[in-house]
């Protein structure tokens, strides 16, 4: 009973760009703290980057520092993630995950998408 839909991922070619979209299926991602995660085949699911439920605070994964960008649109209450510079280490499956109110990061995430494949090869 997935709340938040991820969307945008596809297949990319080393250094090109994408940008992710997690939002609520029943409910505005407003003053709502977002995290995004990625999965490889064979990882463990690893943090890459958060923005608190206000916007005022974001972090990233040292390995996407420079090239991925979170941010937030509350007029629609979604989050987005700018991936620039991408590559093929970057190819995962990303999700998304929210928690009222939250802070990034945040243990506790209650609300996750099922996720979106994010491919980058040449």
């Amino acid at each position: 009973q997935s709340q938040l839909v991820e969307s945008g991922g596809g297949l990319v070619q080393p250094g090109g760009s994408l940008r992710l979209t997690c939002a609520a299926s029943e409910f505005t991602l407003d003053f709502y703290g977002v995290g995004w995660f990625r999965q490889a085949p064979g990882k463990g699911r690893e943090g890459v980057s958060c923005i608190s439920s206000s916007g005022g605070h974001t972090n990233y994964a040292d390995s996407v520092k420079g090239r991925f960008t979170i941010s937030r649109d509350n007029a629609e209450g979604t989050v987005f993630l700018q991936m620039n510079s991408l590559k093929p280490e970057d190819t995962a499956v990303y999700y998304c995950a929210a928690h009222y109110l939250g802070d990034c990061w945040n243990d506790a995430y209650d609300n996750w998408g099922q996720g979106t494949q994010v491919t980058v090869s040449s």
